[in-house]
């Protein structure tokens, strides 16, 4: 069975995603919730299409900006419905927008989404779902796994072999049990 780490490499949208981002760890608000969303509209496609789609739906959602997206309601989806450069899904589109509005929440509550994650994390993904599950709409084992290995939350994103895995385990990782990503 191949991996991404087999796949991506030269290709022109996978090979940048999987070389810069797709394991690197951010503690940045919009990248934590841009990445949540993208894996949400992934679900039941492929993340070709999504990183196809990537530069539209950050156009239509404001740059997945939070204090944009929790003002925004049902006329919005709506509109949203209508842009034929999205990945037209009335339930992720409404997920994307209560989703901000939890991402929101946890800045009064947590100090915001990146130290809600980090007091969560060490988990283990059943535990991480069911925590998911409790707090956001729309988010299930799939989605949860790839979220947390795109930021090396969960061990996984890449072989160890592969020359970006070696680039995320120097950079420490600090929310990982060791400090360092490892492969799972």
């Amino acid at each position: 069975m191949s991996s991404y780490c087999d796949i991506a490499p030269g290709h022109p949208l996978h090979g940048p995603y999987h070389d810069t981002e797709y394991g690197f760890p951010s503690t940045d608000e919009t990248v934590l919730f841009e990445r949540l969303c993208l894996e949400i509209f992934q679900a039941g496609l492929s993340w070709e299409l999504v990183l196809r789609r990537r530069e539209a739906l950050n156009r239509a959602f404001c740059g997945f900006d939070v204090d944009t997206l929790v003002l925004w309601g049902e006329e919005d989806v709506e509109r949203l419905m209508q842009d034929p450069s999205i990945i037209r899904n009335r339930l992720k589109i409404r997920a994307v927008l209560k989703n901000a509005a939890t991402v929101h929440s946890f800045r009064a509550r947590y100090g915001g989404f990146f130290l809600w994650l980090q007091k969560k994390n060490p988990k283990t993904l059943e535990e991480w779902v069911k925590l998911f599950k409790s707090e956001f709409f729309f988010t299930g084992p799939e989605i949860v796994s790839e979220f947390l290995m795109s930021l090396s939350l969960l061990p996984g994103a890449h072989r160890e072999d592969c020359p970006v895995h070696h680039q995320i385990r120097s950079l420490s990782c600090p929310w990982t049990n060791d400090g360092t990503e490892t492969a799972g």
